[in-house]
């Protein structure tokens, strides 16, 4: 949802090395009784704050603990605050939220839904309305236009159309366009409709927010290309909190929103406003998707790149990621293959 570098994907050696959410550790737990909460500022901080304000305010009341924000619009800060243990657990994009698991000690334990039933939200590029543009001609790669793309850790922003489009497409964005600058999904939706970009990539969730706020930008912009479905953000916590902190979160994220109760009436409005339904568990299997555009995209790396030994490595990787996934998978008894 959140829903977030001009190559998203870690280098092949990274992703090679990594190709885990990394080694389990033993962890020793820390008592605490104050409580990090980190948010991606996906519009200013100031506007992310009256969204969730009333929820850390309910996680205080469920938990017995004070919680603190902790606001970044920089997904890069947001891994390294819980590394140095500044924050304790986090709402993360997909990519984030893995590099949280791999460099910081995290854990997923929860994710989004969506309050429409739809599982997943997706990538989109979107162009001013009035335009012209179609798909082909923003590949035509001619340098005349300018494009705006998402932070280098964001799944929608930058990870997705890479691995669906411009890698199979054999295009860098950097050879293709005139300009291509970096910023947040809100950032790149009003340089479009305001006509500043000629293009960028957006994802379905922040166009549904700015119609739903009543603000006018997604009216001025249309999308011209979509990724195929991507999964709800991760929840993801510090794995050395203490169990009995874990239990008290678990159990607020778990039933918030939750019940036919006037409570949770409005827990669901607070929750709606960031166009959430709610909670659900979840672990680190839940990063097998993005784990496995990550490898997608470095197998069309490795193939760009002419290298036998590093293509046999990638798609290597490639296998292991996606028979993890579909083991994954069938003892979950789903069935949501990456196309």
């Amino acid at each position: 949802m959140i829903h977030r570098r001009l190559i998203a994907g870690l280098g092949l050696a990274a992703l090679l090395a990594l190709a885990g959410c990394g080694e389990k550790k033993t962890v020793t737990p820390v008592a605490k009784d104050t409580i990090v909460f980190s948010i991606l500022s996906t519009e200013s901080a100031q506007n992310m704050e009256s969204y969730w304000k009333p929820i850390l305010a309910d996680m205080e009341a469920s938990t017995g603990m004070k919680v603190k924000p902790f606001f970044s619009s920089n997904y890069s800060s947001l891994i390294v605050a819980m590394g140095a243990k500044q924050t304790d657990v986090g709402w993360f994009s997909n990519q984030s939220g893995l590099e949280a698991v791999r460099r910081s000690g995290g854990e997923v334990f929860a994710r989004t839904f969506d309050p429409s039933g739809t599982d997943g939200y997706k990538s989109v590029i979107i162009v001013p309305a009035d335009s012209k543009l179609t798909v082909e001609g923003l590949l035509k790669c001619d340098r005349t236009l300018n494009f705006g793309i998402g932070d280098k850790k964001s799944t929608s922003g930058t990870l997705a159309p890479m691995t669906y489009l411009f890698i199979p497409a054999n295009k860098k964005p950097e050879t293709c366009f005139k300009a291509v600058l970096s910023a947040s999904h809100d950032a790149n939706l009003f340089a479009v409709a305001n006509h500043k970009l000629d293009a960028s990539t957006n994802n379905t969730t922040a166009l549904k927010l700015n119609a739903f706020k009543g603000s006018a930008q997604a009216s001025k912009v249309k999308v011209i290309w979509e990724s195929p479905t991507l999964p709800e953000d991760p929840i993801v916590w510090r794995k050395d909190l203490d169990p009995v902190i874990k239990e008290k979160l678990r159990q607020f994220f778990l039933t918030y929103g939750q019940g036919d109760t006037p409570a949770a009436a409005q827990q669901r409005k607070n929750l709606e406003r960031l166009s959430m339904g709610g909670f659900k568990p979840a672990d680190d299997t839940h990063l097998l998707v993005v784990r496995e555009m990550e490898a997608l995209e470095n197998v069309g790396l490795a193939r760009e790149a002419g290298d036998p030994a590093k293509l046999a490595a990638a798609e290597k990787v490639l296998a292991g990621i996606k028979a993890e996934r579909v083991a994954a998978e069938g003892k979950a008894g789903l069935a949501a293959p990456v196309n």
